[in-house]
């Protein structure tokens, strides 16, 4: 059994989107309703391990705010100040579809603590690993403008965080998020101690971001992984990717620590994307992560929850990740097995390995990774 933390706060869930249909205002012909990215998802993840016994098992840890200074290793001074003008007046957009409600700035500060307490929590070996349940999510965020529902890019801060201050030398972070993590690419494309790999749904969001081409930038070259896979892609071909790319890129990195941005919205019933992945996909993945993290860093390993807008799902996928990083099995059961239970979520397609084979072929300028026939 590990010693898993746990870091929320009833803050996360204040944070205010307003109303909008997915993630367009009202307005025309747009008919009010519930803003996409909502607390519903983490309230319910957090109301389920409750329910279920595990977050009996877990070890609470309550989360600081993100220094001005510690914010600043990533973003700039005057996008914070608007991140904080728009939250006094009340509502605004940071950029594009990063909404900004009363307060939130101050919740923002706490969410990006969040994972730096994660962070410091398990490298100062406090726990063996950690789950950030935080709010806003962050891995959109660009240096100087807001994205994709990302005000502060907390898992970029959190790394920074661990290179500047914990003095670690080398981080991997591994994206699963549906969506690219184009602010967290852009907060290391450079950088030769921070190991940046993306898994995410071809061209979805942002545009233009996430390419398999797109391989770093001067001393960071070959350090930034993106792995586009086709809609449709299930567990196999997840799992697939990671077996072929990430395990063996993380071998011959061989970084003190890993980072997860836990998106769950390749989960089945997504409705911004278009992947297959159950909860015993994402089972499976933590449980390759874990068994990765045990193998080059003694473990120490750190989600941070990024996207995910099934409320009736995204709980169950997400105590999946917790039981695999704590060793405590619940008796929680996939509740939705007769909504796919006829779908090839377990079936490796050709189309799915051309993806990942490609990204083979372009990364083996940088690293060993064998070529198949």
């Amino acid at each position: 059994m590990k010693k898993t933390g746990f870091i929320s706060d009833e803050s996360y869930f204040w944070h205010d989107t307003g109303n909008g249909a997915l993630f367009m205002p009202p307005g025309g012909y747009i008919e009010t309703d519930i803003h996409s990215e909502n607390p519903a998802t983490k309230r319910r993840f957090k109301n389920l391990l409750e329910r279920s016994g595990l977050m009996q098992k877990l070890t609470q840890i309550s989360p600081r705010s993100a220094t001005l200074e510690e914010v600043k290793f990533y973003h700039s001074e005057s996008y914070i100040n608007k991140v904080k003008e728009l939250s006094a007046i009340g509502f605004g957009d940071a950029g594009e579809l990063a909404l900004v409600g009363k307060g939130s700035y101050e919740i923002a500060l706490l969410s990006a603590g969040g994972a730096i307490t994660a962070v410091e929590s398990v490298v100062e070996g406090k726990v063996d690993n950690a789950y950030a349940l935080t709010r806003p999510p962050g891995h959109h965020a660009e240096a100087e403008l807001g994205m994709g529902f990302c005000l502060f890019n907390n898992i970029a801060i959190a790394a920074k965080y661990a290179r500047n201050v914990l003095g670690l030398k080398k981080v991997m972070i591994l994206d699963w998020d549906v969506h690219h993590g184009n602010g967290t690419e852009s907060a290391f494309y450079d950088d030769p101690n921070v190991l940046f790999i993306s898994l995410h749904q071809e061209r979805l969001y942002p545009a233009g971001r996430g390419k398999a081409e797109d391989t770093g930038r001067g001393e960071g070259v070959g350090m930034n992984v993106n792995i586009p896979l086709p809609a449709g892609t299930g567990n196999a071909g997840y799992m697939y990717a990671l077996e072929e790319i990430v395990g063996p890129i993380t071998e011959q990195f061989k970084p003190e620590l890993i980072l997860i941005s836990a998106g769950q919205d390749p989960g089945m019933f997504d409705p911004l994307a278009r992947m297959m992945i159950n909860m015993e996909g994402f089972r499976k993945m933590a449980r390759f992560m874990m068994n990765i993290a045990e193998k080059y860093c003694d473990g120490k390993l750190v989600a941070c929850h990024e996207g995910g807008y099934s409320a009736p799902y995204v709980p169950f996928c997400s105590l999946a990740i917790v039981e695999e990083m704590s060793g405590h099995r619940t008796d929680v059961e996939d509740p939705f097995v007769e909504g796919f239970k006829d779908l090839p979520v377990e079936e490796l397609y050709d189309i799915q390995k051309e993806f990942v084979d490609k990204v083979k072929d372009i990364q083996s300028e940088y690293w060993n990774l064998s070529i198949k026939a």
